[in-house]
C-alpha cells in the first residue's frame, strides 16, 4: 500500500530538515496514519513536493531504519516495518475531542499555529518535562 504521509517543511523552525521528515514520520506511526507495510513516498517524490534535496530524506530514512521503524527493499522503496500507535481507547478518542474542541476556542480567541505550538509545548515540557 502507498502512503498518505505527505511532508511539510517548516524551514524557520531552526529544526534540521531531516529531523522534521523522521518527526512526521514517527507522528504518522503513532496515529495509525501509517501502518506495517506502508511505503514511504520516494526521495524523489519527496523533493518534487516538499523542494528538499533527496539525500536529506535519504538520510531522514536511515535513521527510522535505524530505528527499526521502516525498511528498504531494493527496488521497491522503503516501507514501515512496525506502528508506534496504541490501540485506540474511549480515553483517546475523548481526549482527541477535547483537544480538537480547545483548538477551536484557541483559533476563537485569535491564537496562530505557532502561538498553540509554543503553548502546548510549554505545557508539555512543564507536565511531561523535556523530552
Amino acid at each position: 500500500m502507498v502512503s498518505v504521509v505527505e511532508f511539510r517543511i517548516d524551514r524557520r523552525s531552526g529544526v534540521a530538515t531531516y529531523l522534521q521528515i523522521v518527526q512526521q514520520v514517527k507522528q504518522a506511526l503513532r496515529l495509525g496514519t501509517l501502518v506495517e507495510g506502508d511505503r514511504l513516498p520516494t526521495a524523489a517524490q519527496v523533493a518534487a513536493t516538499t523542494k528538499v534535496n533527496p539525500n536529506t530524506t535519504l538520510k531522514a530514512y536511515r535513521e527510522l531504519e535505524r530505528e527499526g521503524l521502516v525498511e528498504p527493499r531494493p527496488g521497491l522503496g522503503t516501507f514501515v516495518s512496525r506502528t508506534l500507535a496504541r490501540p485506540e481507547s474511549a480515553a483517546d478518542t475523548l481526549l482527541r475531542a477535547e483537544l480538537r474542541s480547545w483548538m477551536e476556542r484557541a483559533r476563537a480567541e485569535g491564537l496562530d499555529r505557532e502561538d498553540v505550538r509554543a503553548l502546548v509545548d510549554s505545557v508539555l515540557e512543564e507536565r511531561y518535562g523535556e523530552g
